[in-house]
């Protein structure tokens, strides 16, 4: 079809709000598709976690920055004919159009695939967007676009308050805002302006509902919409933090196909070639005053266009995963010259490309938020996006549907009326709305009223309060055959339904598999069954009559159960996807049907060939128990979809469910804190002093006797949720407060905790409690910040020989006592040479795709193959002579007032890995990665307390040395300059005095900001959190944490950008399985 052999694909880099694992899934189905043609593909994506990054992919991958300079040093070397820009989110866009617009592309011939770049730039530019529409006669909303604050004041007249402010070229809604006043509007457009060259300050239609349109277009001028989706929430609320219904539900005939036009004529005339989003407003009580019309059709419609996004985003993963059509793979192939014609859908394998979806169930989405992990922050939602991930549901009604959903999202929660849901005022804005709105119609509040308020329609309102009134009627009826299947399609748990009787959850179960009242297993096959189809794409629900596979009576000892990972969120996240899928696909090789269980849009596990059978579903007893019996598999693999799998362990095997792996008894003697802690006794295994208190005055005791600082720990836990250093007697209530929330089943443990000792982590894979393979990373910063957000190296640079052996002595004698078959993760602190252990995991850990990617040896492979019974051989992984350095990715400056110190809870979103010939090299690439830019004028430094002020004061020298301008507060300047080093001194914001920081950091007179702060005195929010914030609100790198800032300047000291070399992977890793 086309003649070009060699495509330079950008990928999106870390996982960050506003830009997940959407983009592993759209770039893996363009390599696909890609390979099927006999292309050779060159991938270049920083993000080591991801699946596009895995062997026999792409036939090159560069784990480099996304940037310009480095994409231009790749095309040199590797002279690509052709680029797609369209498969790796705001990130590749911006910088395909940079390189266009620099003339690179034109200068190396390379050909942009896909929609041209004139197209995008008519997208992405706020102004030309608007008067492209304008042209062709389409409507947007009243706006000015605009470069500076001046300008911003000029526009003020012109449009009326309130306003919305949006960012161009930027991803999310990043700095958008609603504004009420001219003091929110200037305050805004400059937030927004220190990180992108234009924002647009447009009308704000509020109430108005939000409609998107998938489209697709091949360059022949074909174009079909493949899903449409209403925002449950109005505008004003991001289409990322809203509740997504697909198909609309509340548009009629009409309205519905006036918008599908307008869409197709929108794409065909911007040119887009492969797939794009379109968002329309569209108001919701028409014909009020003011109101323009026409005597076109479209035009009787009150509408506005808000965007279009020309590339796959995270509505096309929604999309694709709700109608089961491919958007990514036939968006490829459409880039390459095919025709809609010309396609199969590769998932009907029956039906063409062009042949439009139709849905005989629909979908709800809801995000899943973290606010509470960012100290500092407001649990508000908006026009700006920071919800860090998002689940699926699938059901026959909006009720069975939300009611899933609400389940998905992990929380704890049994449903949308679960009464331990934070309800806070539902006519506000907030992650936890959906519940108050629920609790509030339960209470008797009317539908119009709360609609009224909410500019929610009240048609979902409606469906909300049907679950109200049964769980209502349920409390005073005894459980028949008839209202327990009203319950089970209505979306009603077992466990909610043991809440509201009173009878216990197992004695529900019995009930409803007396009365025969068991799931039916759906197929999701794109046409609604109007046509044939073959899939394997499959749901559950009690709305319908019979299964749509056939009826399995005997266990398929070739056939095992793989739970994925559920929800992205802040400490699972994309990298437990790379364990489920490779899990799945070495079980595949080996000969046995992996059946997939996944809730994520986002993911690659959930596509739809990745696995023998996908079940879109929930992971919860309940669910899994269903799909356990009709399918009858050999087993369950719990331990490679991170903590979700591991937390339902102890119930699936009380329900008779075989756990593949490591025992459920080892799994919860490691898991429990107190169990874990006492095994370590018994073996003689160090750790840090602890003990399990049942009082806050034993609590209190305890660490008057061993002295503070202590650490919180609680059980069965993610990302350190709740966990917290205590540095005097409040703290730790405080802290026992949260822990005794968050985690009331299992006991909180108390720890010493130990100042500036080294973490290191071993990863590892056992087989019978012999160990496999295992590689050893050493954490830059010193213990005190969780593992998910500390810089970690591979191989070990500063770690003595002994300290090693010691680390793979306890590791074997903690595999040993566990049996541990299967793959583990260790922690360890380590001073003066004596190491404790802190942690233990006996499941897949967050860096299992790190190690595997630096040293070649795929720790997923060898342990599914151990899982299964297989014998894979011993690997040494440890000894190799170049570093990986991973890094993470933060993502405060999406999240309004967090502010971004690193504490021992993590905060991180994603990650990057890069590597080197030595450890500055791959440290500066992987920083690079994240978006810090190296500082090129001045550096402005806050040290907190005389140790740091010490500790630093040779870096300070090296910055002076580098010719850099440093800046500093009066107690760092005063230090600094007593100690040879030229500083000048800043003002703080509170002093009120000219020159201070904020008005440097905001006229960018400063490139970096290095504030490091004392944890003894650290208040919540300080003079030097106003610091922290401004540097993040202006768009200015910071560096928070002591280590980080030092392995920086060294870095920095050493490597020049010019010297940081662009080089494959496969320049230095070889892989060994």
């Amino acid at each position: 079809m086309n003649k070009i052999k060699k495509v330079l694909l950008l990928g999106s880099g870390a996982l960050q709000i506003g830009q997940a694992g959407e983009f592993d899934y759209s770039g893996s189905q363009a390599i696909k598709a890609l390979k099927e043609e006999g292309k050779d593909v060159i991938l270049v994506n920083p993000n080591i976690a991801t699946i596009q990054t895995s062997k026999d992919f792409a036939d090159r991958v560069y784990f480099l920055p996304v940037d310009p300079h480095f994409v231009q040093e790749i095309i040199k070397s590797e002279k690509p004919e052709a680029i797609m820009l369209s498969f790796g989110g705001q990130t590749a866009l911006n910088c395909g159009l940079a390189l266009a617009k620099t003339k690179v592309l034109e200068k190396y011939k390379v050909q942009v695939l896909g929609t041209p770049i004139d197209a995008i730039e008519k997208t992405e530019d706020r102004h030309l967007f608007a008067q492209t529409l304008k042209g062709i006669g389409l409507l947007v909303p009243k706006s000015r676009a605009v470069k500076s604050a001046k300008e911003a004041k000029l526009a003020i007249s012109k449009i009326p308050f309130p306003t919305i402010v949006r960012g161009a070229f930027s991803l999310g809604g990043q700095d958008s805002q609603v504004c009420y006043t001219k003091d929110e509007l200037e305050k805004t457009v400059t937030r927004a302006l220190s990180k992108t060259s234009q924002a647009l300050i447009e009308e704000y239609l509020d109430g108005w509902k939000e409609i998107e349109y998938e489209v697709v277009r091949d360059k022949y001028d074909n174009c079909i919409t493949v899903c449409n989706m209403e925002n449950v929430d109005p505008m004003g609320i991001h289409t990322g933090e809203s509740i997504v219904v697909a198909p609309s539900q509340t548009l009629n005939n009409f309205e519905y196909h006036t918008l599908r036009e307008i869409a197709i004529k929108v794409i065909r005339h911007l040119g887009v070639v492969g797939e794009c989003n379109i968002q329309f407003a569209i108001n919701p009580r028409p014909n009020t005053k003011g109101r323009r019309t026409t005597t076109q059709k479209h035009d009787q419609l009150d509408y506005h266009i808000i965007e279009v996004n020309a590339r796959l985003s995270r509505s096309s993963a929604l999309a694709s995963k709700a109608t089961g059509y491919p958007l990514a793979y036939v968006a490829a192939k459409l880039a390459l010259g095919y025709s809609l014609t010309e396609l199969k859908n590769s998932v009907t394998k029956k039906t063409i490309a062009c042949f439009e979806p139709a849905l005989d169930y629909l979908v709800v989405k809801i995000p899943r938020w973290d606010l509470g992990k960012f100290v500092g922050s407001a649990s508000l939602i908006g026009s700006s996006m920071q919800s860090v991930g998002e689940v699926m549901a699938i059901g026959r009604k909006f009720e069975e549907a939300i009611q899933k959903a609400t389940r998905m999202l992990d929380l704890g929660f049994d449903g949308i009326l679960d009464e331990k849901a934070p309800t806070p005022n539902w006519a506000t804005a907030t992650p936890w709305r959906i519940f108050s709105i629920a609790q509030a119609l339960a209470r008797g509040i009317f539908i119009g009223h709360i609609g009224a308020k909410t500019g929610i329609d009240p048609f979902f309102l409606a469906k909300i309060k049907n679950i109200c009134d049964f769980e209502k009627r349920i409390k005073n009826q005894k459980l028949s055959n008839e209202n327990l299947l009203e319950a089970k399609k209505l979306g009603t748990s077992d466990a909610r339904l043991a809440k509201l009787t009173g009878i216990k959850e197992d004695k529900i179960t019995r009930l409803r598999h007396k009365f025969k009242i068991r799931p039916v297993a759906k197929l999701i096959d794109t046409l609604a069954a109007e046509y044939p189809a073959q899939t394997n794409y499959l749901y559950l629900t009690y709305n319908g009559e019979s299964d749509d596979i056939e009826k399995i009576p005997k266990v398929q000892f070739k056939k095992v159960l793989v739970l994925g990972s559920g929800p992205y969120r802040i400490g699972s996240s994309v990298e437990f996807d790379w364990c489920s899928v490779t899990c799945a696909q070495t079980a595949q090789k080996i000969g046995f049907e992996a059946v997939v269980i996944n809730c994520n849009p986002e993911t690659v596990s959930t596509d739809f060939d990745m696995a023998k059978r996908l079940y879109f579903e929930e992971l919860s007893t309940e669910s899994v128990l269903e799909i356990y019996e009709k399918e009858n598999p050999r087993g369950v693999i719990v331990s490679m979809g991170g903590q979700t799998p591991n937390n339902l362990v102890m119930s699936l095997a009380q329900a008779g469910v075989k756990i593949l792996g490591t025992s459920p008894v080892s799994i919860d003697n490691a898991e429990d804190r107190h169990k874990f802690s006492s095994l370590c006794d018994r073996l003689l295994v160090d750790q840090p002093i602890w003990n399990k208190l049942k009082t806050t005055r034993d609590a209190l005791r305890f660490a008057q006797e061993i002295g503070y600082p202590v650490l919180v720990r609680p059980s069965y836990v993610l990302s350190g949720a709740a966990m917290n250093v205590a540095y005097n007697s409040s703290d730790l209530t405080k802290y026992l407060k949260a822990a005794a929330h968050i985690s009331r089943k299992y006991p909180v443990v108390i720890s010493k905790f130990h100042e500036n000792a080294k973490e290191i982590e071993i990863d590892a894979v056992a087989a019978g409690g012999k160990i496999l393979t295992y590689a050893i990373s050493e954490h830059v910063e010193n213990a005190g910040i969780h593992s998910g957000d500390s810089t970690m190296v591979l191989p070990p640079q500063k770690i003595y020989l002994e300290t090693e052996k010691q680390i793979i002595a306890i590791a074997q004698k903690i595999a040993r006592s566990l049996k541990i078959t299967g793959p583990f993760n260790i922690q360890f602190l380590a001073k003066n040479n004596k190491v404790m252990v802190i942690e233990c995991n006996l499941r897949a850990s967050r860096s299992f795709p790190f190690v595997s990617k630096v040293t070649g040896v795929n720790f997923v492979k060898i342990a599914t193959e151990a899982i299964l019974g297989m014998r894979p051989p011993v690997y040494e992984s440890n000894n190799i002579s170049y570093v990986g350095v991973k890094a993470p990715q933060f993502s405060f400056a999406r999240v309004r007032g967090a502010d971004p110190i690193l504490r021992v809870e993590m905060t991180s979103t994603g990650e990057v890995a890069c590597f080197g010939n030595d450890v500055h090299e791959a440290f500066l690439k992987s920083l690079i990665s994240t978006g810090l830019k190296l500082p090129k004028k001045s550096v402005f430094i806050s040290l907190g307390g005389n140790d740091n002020k010490h500790e630093f004061l040779a870096s300070a020298k090296n910055l002076q040395d580098l010719g850099l301008k440093i800046y500093a507060t009066a107690g760092t300047t005063k230090f600094l300059t007593k100690n040879a080093v030229a500083a000048q001194k800043l003002y703080k914001i509170h002093e009120h005095k000219k020159p201070n920081v904020l008005d440097f950091l905001l006229a960018k007179k400063i490139d970096l900001v290095i504030n490091i702060v004392d944890l003894y005195f650290k208040k919540d929010f300080d003079d030097e959190y106003l610091i922290r914030r401004a540097a993040v609100d202006f768009g200015v790198p910071i560096l928070t944490n002591l280590q980080t800032a030092k392995l920086f300047v060294e870095a920095i000291t050493q490597k020049k950008l010019a010297d940081l070399q662009s080089l494959p992977w496969n320049a230095y890793v070889v892989h060994r399985n």
